[in-house]
């Protein structure tokens, strides 16, 4: 009875990006569920090495490296969404994830094998990295300032260096990237019009043109992977659109590596399709907090440990 109550409803599953780690995710997972110890047994094998004391036990640094972080948080979403679906919650109607989460969104529609994606994530996060040196890129939250504004000032602020607007996170939150100096004008020219602009610590000018060479090397890797047609649509970051065309989720992978991430259209479409309640299946809740700022009558749950999982399936079998 349970199990047809949250099959009925049009959930939609969304998957965390870069941002979300801390040391310690995942391990009360592994610690409760077989079935997400053993994602975490498999992203080990996959990678070569130990991915889950990395998640459990940090330290910190070290899984703040790109190319830790990626698949450390890819193994986290998917041992939290096989936990979901293990304790008896149905699935969902559609997925979505932020940037990276984008991977665990397509493993969890069956689209790409969990091996596949957490070495891929891996390269991925090694070639952003590489793609520029250290120092030479930066990026920054604008809070409280027009979209087209925040354009308008990239645009000035670049005088021939790059400098774009890299994530649409919520109304009141996008992130620019491009090039140190670039990015520093932005950030003096948009202290006059936003709330509040923050340069933010990150290895890399992620979601920006400077990530082309990264994107070049991507795509071959993705060539060689084989893509499986997901069990249910998923809403690509690059094109704020839902699609099950496993040629389409690939190049929308490639794209995504130098172009913005689209996560408030991507969420409008969502609730426009009539998803819901909406279910943030990994570490921390910073998805949830944007929804917040996107639409507040959305219903957000979240899946990170066995307490959240227990919280989010009394709630969907309440249906609200």
């Amino acid at each position: 009875m349970t199990e047809n109550i949250l099959r009925n409803l049009r959930t939609a599953f969304i998957f965390p990006g870069q941002g979300s780690q801390a040391p310690g995710m995942g391990k009360d997972l592994a610690e409760n569920f077989p079935v997400a110890r053993q994602v975490f047994e498999e992203a080990d094998d996959a990678l070569g090495f130990a991915i889950s004391r990395l998640c459990f036990e940090g330290p910190a640094e070290e899984l703040q490296l790109t190319e830790n972080t990626q698949p450390a948080i890819l193994t986290v979403s998917v041992a939290a969404f096989r936990a979901m679906r293990d304790a008896g919650i149905g699935a969902p109607a559609f997925v979505a994830g932020h940037s990276l989460g984008e991977y665990s969104a397509l493993v969890a529609a069956g689209a790409l094998s969990l091996a596949d994606a957490v070495r891929t994530v891996r390269s991925r996060g090694r070639y952003m990295q590489e793609a520029v040196p250290v120092g030479t890129g930066a990026m920054a939250a604008v809070l409280g300032a027009e979209l087209s504004e925040i354009q308008r000032i990239c645009e000035e602020a670049s005088q021939g260096q790059i400098c774009s607007v890299a994530n649409l996170n919520s109304p009141n939150q996008a992130v620019i990237a491009g090039s140190s100096e670039a990015v520093d004008r932005a950030v003096e020219l948009l202290n006059g019009v936003a709330k509040k602009v923050i340069k933010l610590k990150v290895s890399a000018p992620f979601h920006c043109a400077l990530m082309k060479p990264a994107q070049e090397r991507l795509e071959a890797d993705l060539e060689r992977l084989e893509f499986r047609e997901p069990a249910m649509p998923v809403v690509t970051n690059v094109d704020a659109r839902a699609t099950t065309a496993p040629d389409e989720l690939r190049d929308a992978l490639v794209r995504q590596v130098s172009a913005p991430v689209r996560w408030v259209d991507s969420m409008q479409l969502l609730i426009e399709l009539g998803a819901g309640p909406f279910v943030e299946a990994g570490p921390g809740k910073v998805l949830s907090g944007l929804m917040r700022q996107i639409n507040r009558d959305v219903k957000m749950l979240n899946v990170e440990d066995a307490a959240s999982l227990e919280a989010t399936k009394a709630a969907l079998a309440a249906g609200n």
